[in-house]
């Protein structure tokens, strides 16, 4: 069963080792998951899987191979037909019958006479006392009644069950739609620069080995400043109306950003970037920060990126006045420009689909201020644009 399930993860790109494969081996022998298809999950990911950005592909090899009905570890090699466990009829049992009922005694011995009874039943079966079925007293199946076993497929009504088997999908997940804040953090994470600054805090142990070994074995221990990433970004936030649709994975989006950069700078405007921008909408009228002094104040190393639809009609863009909330002495175009001179790398992020673009004269007007370099807010989107400032 586990040779399947390798090769199909090593088809679909997972770069998992023989050796992994032993280790998940041994996990399974000392039972860390057992009759648990979403203990197995986790337990063959964090074994197989060594980098978050392949996750995607194993859930995708996941959900191929576990196509429809789960298998319990290698016992059960049969796949239960679905029409076996088609709730045809209720089945009624008197006080008397019910009585008679007996237990098998545990989950082993379940699983056991499971198995048996899997290699012997040939055909549907409805509410009798032994194979896999529905509306009878079997232990096995659905909408019976027994006072203990597994229920396969169906909804439980005893509760009594002491293993539930059903059907679980696992979603194919897509690289060319918004996703959640674990997978735009591992986008991000292409933009790093690591440093080792304040105090030191951390073990070296290279250090150590190599010290411990030129004062005549006498152990030496050497500490180093913790790694950090240096990288400084810039990010701002369009408010504007049109974006109220995309405010989830633009907050995704800042929480990732929060989570992985230490030296993180955030504003918000509103369609365009103009004279002033803010730090907390509720005061925006009254507590604004002069772009021109963000330009004196943040260094032209740190990473821009502008978060927006830019959807808008053109004159906001290009016109002095254009703004529809304030009266701008200059035009947007002039500001963005300065901006875009001003720092050495700085992109735009969409969440407006990339094959629209080209229908939106703000978005092509906007484009042009920058070079192209607007990037959907896509996973794909997000490396490229990562890609594009750690050049």
């Amino acid at each position: 069963m586990l040779i399947n399930l390798f090769k199909t993860l090593k088809d679909t790109g997972v770069p998992c080792t023989l050796r992994e494969l032993l280790d998940l081996i041994k996990g399974l022998e000392h039972q860390i998951a057992f009759a648990n298809i979403n203990d197995f999950y986790y337990l063959s990911r964090s074994i197989l899987v060594k980098d978050e950005k392949h996750y995607d592909k194993f859930d995708r090899a996941f959900d191929i191979y576990f196509k429809g009905l789960e298998t319990l570890d290698d016992v059960i090699q049969a796949m239960i037909p679905d029409e076996w466990l088609r709730k045809e009829f209720e089945k009624f049992l008197t006080e008397e019958e019910l009585k008679k009922i007996k237990t098998m005694g545990g989950l082993e011995k379940l699983l056991e006479e499971f198995k048996k009874r899997l290699e012997e039943q040939k055909e549907k079966h409805e509410g009798g006392n032994k194979w896999v079925g529905t509306a009878g007293t079997s232990p096995y199946g659905n909408d019976g009644v027994n006072p203990e076993g597994i229920r396969v497929g169906g909804e439980g009504k005893q509760n009594k069950a002491v293993k539930v088997w059903q059907q679980r999908d696992y979603r194919n997940l897509d690289d060319s739609i918004e996703l959640g804040t674990r997978n735009i953090k591992i986008a991000l994470r292409r933009l790093r620069k690591f440093v080792r600054e304040s105090r030191d805090d951390e073990f070296d142990l290279d250090g150590t080995i190599k010290s411990t070994a030129k004062n005549a074995g006498l152990l030496d221990i050497k500490m180093i400043p913790e790694k950090t990433n240096a990288v400084k970004v810039l990010v701002l936030f369009d408010v504007g109306g049109s974006m109220d649709p995309h405010v989830k994975v633009c907050e995704e989006l800042f929480s990732a950003c929060k989570t992985e950069f230490k030296n993180l700078e955030y504003f918000y405007f509103h369609n365009f970037i103009y004279e002033t921008v803010w730090k907390d909408n509720r005061r925006r009228h009254n507590e604004r920060m002069q772009t021109l002094d963000i330009l004196h104040k943040y260094s032209s190393d740190y990473k821009i990126i502008f978060v927006g639809d830019a959807t808008m009609a053109p004159y906001e863009i290009t016109n002095a006045g254009g703004s529809i909330e304030h009266w701008n002495e200059e035009p947007g175009s002039l500001w963005m420009k300065k901006m875009f001179n001003n720092y050495e790398r700085l992109i735009w992020l969409n969440p407006v689909p990339e094959d629209h673009w080209d229908y939106s004269a703000s978005i092509d007007l906007s484009r042009s201020l920058i070079e192209n370099q607007m990037f959907p807010l896509t996973l794909k989107g997000l490396e490229d644009g990562m890609s594009f400032l750690t050049k």
